[in-house]
C-alpha cells in the first residue's frame, strides 16, 4: 500500500473528476438511490452523488486512510446528510445486498484481483442492482509507461532509480465480460475505449506523473524525484510534442462497463 498525498491529489486530479462526471450522465440515479463508490479519492465526486440522492445514501470506500479522513473532513458531516467515507478494500468489499448502484471512475485498475473486485461489486448490489464502472483498459498509457522505462535505463538513472513495481493491471473487456458474467451479472456494455487524455500544459502533465504514478517512483530517491519526472516528461515531449495551444495529449484505453444483478 502506498502513501497518497490527498491535496496534492484534488489539485491534479482534474481530467479523473471530468471523466468521472461524463461517467455519471450514463447512469440515471434516482432519489432514493443507495450508492457504493468505488475508489473514493477526494471525495469531490462522491459528494456530487450524494447531491443526486436527496432521499438515499452514498457510502465512498478507498483503501487509503489518508483519502478517507481527507475526504470526511472536506464533505461530512455538515454539508451533506447522506454521505459517509469509510476504508475498505476493493478486492474484499465488506457489503452485501446494501447497494442499488456500484460506481467506480479510475480506480479499480489499482487492484491486484480485479476478479475479486467484480465479485464483490455482484455481492454489494441488491438483485436488479446496476454497476457501472470505467477503468484503464489493455494497452493504457502505454506511451507513458514506455518513457519511464527509458528514463530508468538511461545513464544518468539506471545506477540509482529503480522503477517500483508496476501499479496498474489493465486487463482486457474479454476479462472483464468472463468475471461479470461468473458473478451472475446481465451485461450491457463491456468494451475498450480509445480516449485521449489532455493536460493544460507542461506542470499539469508532471503534476499527474507526480500524483498517478507514485508507486512507479518509489524506487527513486525522494530527493531525486522531481528531476526523474522532468526527465520523463522530456523523454515523453519529445516523442509526443504539446499541441498549438500548449497541451500535453496522453492516449489512453478506457474499459468500461455496466451491468445488471440478475
Amino acid at each position: 500500500m502506498y502513501a497518497w498525498n490527498p491535496r496534492d491529489y484534488a489539485q491534479h486530479s482534474k481530467t479523473q473528476e471530468i471523466l468521472a462526471r461524463e461517467l455519471l450522465t450514463q447512469i440515471d440515479l434516482r432519489p432514493d438511490d443507495t450508492v457504493l463508490d468505488i475508489g473514493c479519492g477526494d471525495g469531490r465526486t462522491t459528494a456530487d452523488i450524494a447531491r443526486s440522492v436527496p432521499n438515499g445514501s452514498v457510502v465512498g470506500i478507498d483503501l487509503s486512510a489518508d483519502m478517507v479522513a481527507y475526504a470526511t473532513t472536506q464533505h461530512c458531516p455538515s454539508k451533506t446528510h447522506n454521505l459517509r467515507f469509510a476504508r475498505a478494500d476493493a478486492a474484499a468489499l465488506p457489503f452485501t445486498s446494501e447497494f442499488s448502484v456500484v460506481f467506480s471512475n479510475a480506480s479499480l485498475h489499482w487492484v491486484c484481483d480485479q476478479r475479486a473486485a467484480v465479485q464483490g461489486i455482484a455481492r454489494a448490489l441488491r438483485p436488479g442492482g446496476r454497476a457501472i464502472a470505467q477503468l484503464g483498459g489493455q494497452g493504457n498509457v502505454a506511451d507513458v509507461i514506455a518513457s519511464f522505462e527509458r528514463v530508468a535505463e538511461a545513464p544518468r538513472w539506471h545506477a540509482i532509480a529503480t522503477l517500483g513495481d508496476m501499479p496498474y493491471h489493465f486487463h482486457s473487456a474479454i476479462s472483464y465480460a468472463t468475471w461479470l458474467d461468473e458473478a451472475g451479472m446481465e451485461i450491457q456494455e463491456c468494451r475498450l475505449l480509445p480516449m485521449d487524455l489532455a493536460h493544460d500544459n507542461v506542470p499539469a502533465f508532471i503534476g499527474w506523473l507526480r500524483t498517478a504514478w507514485h508507486p512507479y517512483t518509489a524506487g527513486v530517491p525522494g530527493e531525486l524525484r522531481e528531476a526523474f519526472l522532468q526527465d520523463v516528461a522530456t523523454d515523453y515531449l519529445g516523442r509526443h510534442p504539446r499541441d498549438h495551444a500548449g497541451q500535453v495529449h496522453v492516449a489512453m484505453v478506457r474499459l468500461q462497463f455496466r451491468a445488471q444483478k440478475v
